[in-house]
């Protein structure tokens, strides 16, 4: 299957100003985000709720369930949505709002010790990502609108780096005086979080976005399901690209686990968690500035091929920190710097989802891509029980055997830009 030629597009209003307003939104967001990290913050703290482990496991399910049922439900009416802008600002208010209850949750005395803290914990971390997801459905199809594809890999790249860099700064000086040894301060960090949200909820005021007039009539929920699965059908490159993604998004379900092995495996205490952080943050700026040049120059096909193999690296050096624990106990941040790639990773997904389609179809080609990522997520809360019957190893290394898969897939992927030319948006569907 070849790809159709690729026209340069009509030039965006006000493209230099929405590109820094997007730049400084993800900039702030990300500095947020380093005080909730996946991988790190937020299993400790249903480890705190719930010693049991069981709240942890429900974690990544609520994640990628809240990015991906909600964006496909909410993708009709974004797309007929005149401003895009106005979902992207509500959405980017009630993610503060889920981090304010969180903050309440640690201030109100004796609340933490209520039997059901961790059901407050998990119902608002679902409605969080699920906030989080029809935001990210809104950013990114803001983003094709605004945006001009040949910058998107620079505005990946500079977001993520800046954002990356004030977020480590941010844990060094702040986030190390609220870990430790034996327990966290969570009001300050989730209040911290809830600060820098709402600061970026006020820059998503200051888009100019000019309206436009794409509709599709309501025909009921099933048919979002069935439009879903129809984009699936019918496009062949995209469908590889789903399964790629499903693959990738394999490694997702590990994240809340790898505090555990370092605590359980290598005795490594909570004071190690901000050396996470930072190493995990590290890793997104390091990546975003290999790829983002890459996707610009290269195209994103070359980009997603490099990210779903670094993402390996993650797991395999969990492994080799576990056979040899007197070099893991000191190189364990070397998993969490590979696990930053992550971000990077889902964004390069979108930004090439972005080009294989027209622009009245992104709404709905990038929710049933969350809704494909979400497939493996399904299984997360089988896998502490998994874990615990077959150890850490058998589970990480058939976790590493799908990834590889998810790799080799990638070279199927067709590439959307013409020869010897930058790409701009399809005129029509790869499915021609």
């Amino acid at each position: 299957m070849t790809a159709p030629r690729l026209d340069r597009g009509e030039p965006r209003p006000d493209e230099a100003r929405n590109f820094w307003i997007l730049v400084i939104y993800q900039v702030v967001l990300r500095a947020g985000w380093i005080f909730k990290t996946e991988s790190v913050v937020m299993p400790h703290a249903a480890d705190a709720l719930d010693p049991s482990g069981l709240a942890r496991g429900w974690l990544p399910l609520l994640n990628r369930f809240g990015q991906s049922v909600p964006p496909v439900l909410a993708a009709r009416r974004v797309k007929n949505a005149p401003k895009k802008q106005r979902a992207f600002m509500l959405t980017t208010a009630l993610m503060t709002g889920c981090f304010f209850g969180l903050t309440s949750l640690w201030l109100v005395p004796g609340a933490t010790q209520h039997p059901l803290a961790p059901l407050a914990y998990l119902a608002l971390y679902g409605l969080f990502f699920a906030a989080i997801g029809v935001n990210q459905l809104t950013y990114n199809t803001i983003q094709g609108k605004l945006i001009e594809p040949t910058r998107r890999g620079r505005l990946l790249m500079i977001a993520d780096f800046c954002g990356a860099s004030l977020a480590v700064l941010c844990a060094v000086l702040l986030l190390r005086r609220w870990l430790h040894a034996e327990h966290a301060d969570y009001a300050a960090i989730f209040g911290f979080t809830t600060a820098l949200f709402a600061a970026a909820s006020a820059m998503s005021w200051f888009l100019r976005e000019q309206p436009d007039d794409h509709y599709e009539p309501s025909r009921g929920v099933s048919h979002v399901f069935q439009a879903a699965w129809q984009t699936v059908a019918e496009d062949a490159n995209f469908r590889r690209l789903a399964l790629v993604s499903a693959l990738f998004s394999t490694s997702l379900v590990l994240f809340p686990h790898y505090q555990a092995i370092a605590r359980d495996r290598l005795n490594l205490d909570t004071t190690w968690l901000v050396w996470w952080v930072v190493a995990q943050n590290a890793g997104t700026a390091l990546f975003s500035l290999l790829t983002g040049p890459v996707a610009d120059r290269f195209g994103n096909r070359l980009a997603l091929r490099i990210v779903t193999l670094l993402i390996l690296a993650g797991p395999l050096a969990a492994l080799a920190a576990i056979y040899v624990p007197s070099w893991g106990r000191v190189a364990f941040p070397l998993v969490f710097l590979f696990v930053g790639l992550t971000p990077v990773a889902q964004k390069t997904f979108n930004n090439y989802t972005l080009e294989i389609t027209r622009p009245e179809n992104h709404p709905r080609y990038l929710s049933t891509l969350s809704l494909s990522m979400a497939v493996p997520i399904y299984a997360s809360p089988l896998v502490s029980p998994l874990i615990r019957a077959v150890g850490f190893e058998a589970v990480y290394l058939g976790v590493v055997g799908l990834l590889w898969l998810g790799w080799i897939l990638s070279f199927g992927l067709i590439e959307p830009r013409g020869p010897g030319q930058p790409v701009i948006l399809l005129e029509e569907s790869l499915t021609e």
